[in-house]
């Protein structure tokens, strides 16, 4: 099976360097049109630079087509901006990956709430703002796909982290079959894949059988008598919609009423 992007107009945000650059350079040498988009700040979000310009200029050098965008994930207007510069330019919208992110790495101790709020903009209010189609289970009918990537690479974000060593095993680059697969036509959707250092995994936010407590029973006290069966990690069951864990709740007190 080849995997091809012809005719497919993506949109990378953080593209300008790391993970975001490898996903973007790959979706184009596979025929997608790309919008490189990239604050072209520090790790830290601050400043600029013409990262995603440069990452555009690669791509045309190989025969690609892609332009930079220099929004910020955390401006709402400059996302809608973003995209109707896509469609502009190519007439649509087809795939997303929201890549952009920012690191201050400090304790819990000495982290400003400043710094939290702006991290939080960015890795998840960021990716609300980006998204051009509503989610996962509410585009299902019209064959929009949502799945998650959870990468681990050697990037300036993780220079800090990760021992120099490893640097090598974990490049960018490793992370990309994952991240491409998921965006193509042939994609699940609702998936959570985890990639580095070419080892690839699923991940699932997962349910145990609930254990339904009678009125008289709910207490503190009888809560945690039954914190090992409520906790135990057998017969775990994966939910589709917040719908599916209440009926699998529902299910549980019926059986228990029904004697079954």
């Amino acid at each position: 099976m080849s995997i091809s992007f012809e005719g497919r107009v993506a949109i990378v945000t953080g593209a300008g360097n790391g993970i975001g650059r490898a996903y973007a350079i790959e979706l184009a040498r596979r025929g997608a049109k790309v919008v490189v988009n990239d604050l072209g700040g520090t790790r830290g979000g601050t400043g600029h630079s013409d990262a995603a310009l440069e990452v555009v200029e690669e791509i045309e050098a190989a025969g690609g087509e892609a332009i930079s965008n220099g929004a910020s994930v955390t401006e709402f207007d400059q996302m809608q901006a973003m995209v109707a510069q896509a469609k502009d330019k190519w007439g649509g919208v087809h795939i997303l990956i929201n890549n952009a992110g920012v690191l201050r790495d400090k304790s819990f101790a000495k982290m400003e709430m400043a710094d939290f709020d702006f991290v939080l903009k960015v890795h998840l209010q960021g990716s609300a703002y980006a998204t051009t189609k509503t989610l996962a289970l509410e585009g299902a009918k019209y064959n929009v796909k949502v799945n998650t990537i959870v990468p681990v690479a050697a990037t300036r974000m993780t220079e800090d982290i990760l021992p120099e060593q490893v640097f090598e095993t974990f490049a960018p680059e490793n992370v990309v079959p994952a991240a491409l697969y998921l965006v193509s036509e042939e994609a699940p959707t609702n998936a959570m894949v985890g990639a580095g250092a070419g080892g690839f995994h699923s991940a699932w936010v997962g349910m145990n059988e609930p254990l339904w407590l009678p009125e008289d029973e709910r207490t503190v006290e009888d809560f945690a008598k039954h914190w090992d069966r409520i906790s135990a990690r057998e017969s775990l069951l994966f939910p589709q919609s917040g719908a599916e864990q209440s009926a699998l709740i529902l299910k549980a007190a019926q059986q228990v009423k029904g004697g079954t």
